[in-house]
Formats: C-alpha cells, sequence, structure tokens
C-alpha cells in the first residue's frame, strides 16, 4: 500500500481527502485511513465560498462540483416578517473568479473520494481503520488503528502524521487531554433537506429573522432532483436556549416539535417555510458549539488540520472551507521546507492565528449581523423601508468586515497568486 515515507492523513472527510489530492498533485506520497468501514455520502448542506472553490479549482474539481452542486446568485436577507433587507450577489455574480456552491455535503465528500482514488489510486485509502494514537521517533511516526470490533490492527508508519479526524478528534485528544467540554453558544440548531419546489430564482441562498425568536437559512443544494423540477433544500433552524439539546453529534435526529413553534407563522409569498421543515426527509439536531484556541497544533512530526484543529461554530460556511485552506498551505509548506518537523510548524505559523481570528469573530460578530443590526434596531418589528433603518452602505460594510476576516474578501483573493 505504502511505505514509511508516506504522509499518513487520519481521516477521509473534507480537510482529509482535500489533503490527499494535493500532496499528490505535489508529488508527495501519502495514505489515508478512515474509521468508517465505508465512506458513504452522508450529511445535509454545505456551502463552498469563492475562496474555497479558488482551492477546489486549482484541483481541477470546479466542473465535478458544478455538476453536482448549485452555483449561488446572491445571499438574501430577510426578518422574519418576510422583508427583504438586503441582497449580497456571490461568487461570479459578484466579480470573482470562483462561484460560490451550494452542494451537499455527502455530494462534496464523494467527488473528493472519486478524485482522488483516481489520481491516486484505491490502494492509497483504508476504510475500518480507527486512530487510537500516535507514536513519534526521530525518523518518523507510527499509528495505531483497531478496527470496528476493537481489535488492533498492524501500525501504519511514515514521516508525519496529520490528524484529519474531525471534532472528536483521537489525536487531539491525546495531546490536550485536558482540554474539557465545548463551548456552548447558548444557541441550539436543527437541520434538514426537503424535496421542495425551486424559490426565489432557484440559486439564492436565505437567510431570515434573528435567533429571538429564531434564525432560518435556507439554500438549494441539487438540482431538478425528480421529473417535476423539484430541489433538494437544506434549511437550518437556530433558537437560542439556556440549555444545550445535546453533545456534538452530527448525525442525532432531531424532533420537529422542538423548534417548530417559533416559525409557524413564517409564510411568505416566495416560500413557505414551516411547510418546508414539516416535508424534511429527516430532521438532525445539533449544540452551536466550538473550542477555544489552541495554544498549537504541531507536536514534531504530527499536526492537526480542519476541525481536529480549529472546531468553530457552524456559521458562515466556515468549517469546511478553512480546512480546505489549510490543506494549500500545509503542502506548500511540505514543498518548500526541507525538514519536515520544520514545515508542520511553518503551517501552523501561517494557519493557526488566522483560524482562531474566525473562531472568535463566529462568536462576537457572526456572517448575519446584517440580520442582528436590523434586529436590534427596529426591536424587532416591521419597518417602513429598509433605508430607514440602516444603509445600504453600512449593510455591504459588516458584510465586507467578515469576508476580510474569513479570507475571501474580492480584491484580497483576486490578487492572491494560485
Amino acid at each position: 500500500m505504502g511505505g514509511p515515507s508516506d504522509v499518513i492523513i487520519v481521516g477521509a472527510g473534507i480537510g482529509g481527502l482535500t489533503l490527499g489530492l494535493r500532496l499528490q498533485a505535489a508529488g508527495i506520497p501519502c495514505r489515508i485511513f478512515e474509521a468508517a468501514a465505508e465512506i458513504k455520502g452522508l450529511g445535509v448542506g454545505i456551502n463552498l465560498l469563492p475562496h474555497a472553490t479558488k482551492a477546489l479549482t486549482e484541483l481541477g474539481l470546479q466542473s465535478d462540483l458544478a455538476r453536482v452542486g448549485i452555483a449561488t446568485s446572491k445571499v438574501a436577507y430577510y426578518n422574519r416578517f418576510g422583508q427583504l433587507i438586503y441582497d449580497d450577489p456571490c461568487g461570479l455574480h459578484a466579480g470573482y473568479d470562483w462561484p460560490q456552491f451550494c452542494i451537499h455535503r455527502g455530494d462534496l465528500q464523494m467527488v473528493l473520494l472519486e478524485a482522488f482514488m483516481q489520481r491516486a489510486g484505491a490502494d492509497r485509502i483504508a476504510t475500518a481503520h480507527r486512530c487510537t494514537g500516535v507514536e513519534q521517533d526521530d525518523g518518523g511516526v507510527t499509528v495505531h488503528f483497531e478496527d470496528a470490533a476493537g481489535a488492533k490492527l498492524p501500525p501504519q508508519r511514515g514521516t508525519i502524521a496529520v490528524a484529519c479526524d474531525g471534532i472528536h478528534s483521537v489525536i487531539r485528544k491525546q495531546f490536550f487531554p485536558d482540554e474539557g467540554p465545548p463551548r456552548y453558544s447558548g444557541l441550539n440548531m436543527w437541520r434538514g433537506v426537503t424535496r421542495w419546489k425551486p424559490y426565489l430564482d432557484g440559486k439564492t441562498f436565505v437567510r431570515i429573522g434573528w435567533h429571538k425568536p429564531a434564525k432560518v437559512l435556507i439554500y438549494p443544494i441539487r438540482d431538478n432532483i425528480d421529473a417535476e423540477g423539484n430541489q433538494l433544500i437544506n434549511w437550518v433552524c437556530d433558537i437560542e436556549q439556556e440549555t444545550p439539546i445535546a453533545q456534538r453529534d452530527w448525525n442525532r435526529q432531531g424532533r420537529l416539535a422542538d423548534f417548530i413553534g417559533a416559525i409557524e407563522d413564517w409564510t411568505f409569498p416566495w416560500l413557505d417555510v414551516p411547510a418546508l421543515c414539516r416535508a424534511a426527509d429527516q430532521i438532525l439536531e445539533y449544540p452551536m458549539v466550538d473550542q477555544d484556541p489552541l495554544p498549537r497544533w504541531s507536536h514534531g512530526r504530527v499536526t492537526l488540520l480542519g476541525d481536529a484543529a480549529h472546531p468553530m461554530l457552524p456559521r458562515g460556511a466556515n468549517g469546511g472551507a478553512q480546512a480546505i485552506l489549510d490543506c494549500t498551505a500545509l503542502t506548500e509548506c511540505l514543498k518548500s521546507v526541507g525538514d519536515p518537523v520544520a514545515a508542520l510548524v511553518a503551517y501552523e505559523h501561517q494557519r493557526r492565528p488566522a483560524t482562531a481570528q474566525v473562531v472568535l469573530t463566529n462568536r462576537r460578530q457572526p456572517p448575519d449581523a446584517v440580520l442582528q443590526e436590523v434586529y436590534r434596531r427596529t426591536g424587532d418589528r416591521p419597518f417602513r423601508h429598509i433605508d430607514d433603518v440602516i444603509s445600504q452602505s453600512e449593510l455591504a460594510g459588516l458584510l465586507k468586515s467578515y469576508q476580510r476576516v474569513a479570507g475571501f474578501d474580492k480584491e484580497q483573493l483576486q490578487t492572491q497568486p494560485t
């Protein structure tokens, strides 16, 4: 399958597969080990902002993403009375060189998986390998695994190990055993996908309301899923609550009754929001939690990437996007710095401050601060005209501020080398 000169990647999620593709393109041998017995296209919706799409375009994947996702035309902000606050064009519609995609997380993972197996070889990825820990010496790393039944598997040897094993990272826990529980934001989240006719132009990401009584995000993630031209619509409902609903488990089943009352009257000419939620194929629940930024990611020949390094509140499409940016930075450091230990330090120095700023900004000033500010100024009441509440330039400024922090400000992104 490989040898001790390989980079060992733990986890075949978005971060692990993207890293595998980046390393393969750079001529750096790697192997990916995934805990699940089979990699399936699970999950709900995700957004690929232009900086993430740029990175995946560099890997030759834009046409594959366009085939399975929807190129977003704009983000439309509404109050809970259905009044339009602001339209923000996206991707190509905003003058970027790259589109913004709304896509099913499972579809994205399958695009990455198929590309990796085709380019690197199916023998370069192993399933049913749950990481139990890592050891290292002057010559490399030894990563230990077990199967689903808990039986030990042969350890794997490599030059370095990269933990892409998500929010429950075993390797992160190994280096930070006393880190403590995640930080609860005061918000609980319910999400689902529904087969529904297109709304507005069929390409709009909608943000509605604020956390009191609720905030809802809605966006299409698959087009023309049946003979009637329906789409698969992803929706998310956030509600401010004192107690978190559950532990961190992206696959935990949720109940409609726990949130539907807060949005019962959100019926607009262009969309019946409660009906959309009631018709969902499934409902999942998740507490809005994150972790404080770590003091370090790299420990000799081992480092962290993606959610294992910087679990953040699921806001602004930044979890997956920041993992993708991590992959670019780590690969460049491994290419340009001869010593692998020094390369991991250089990677951390580049990405840890940037992602820490995103984590903290998501707490203080989320990407939908537009909704928060209008809620505050109107006292959660309808307005006669939005210009009576806030100017269009001020609304644009709020969005621009977040784009700079998250790394997809248009001017900055357009001038960055590819």
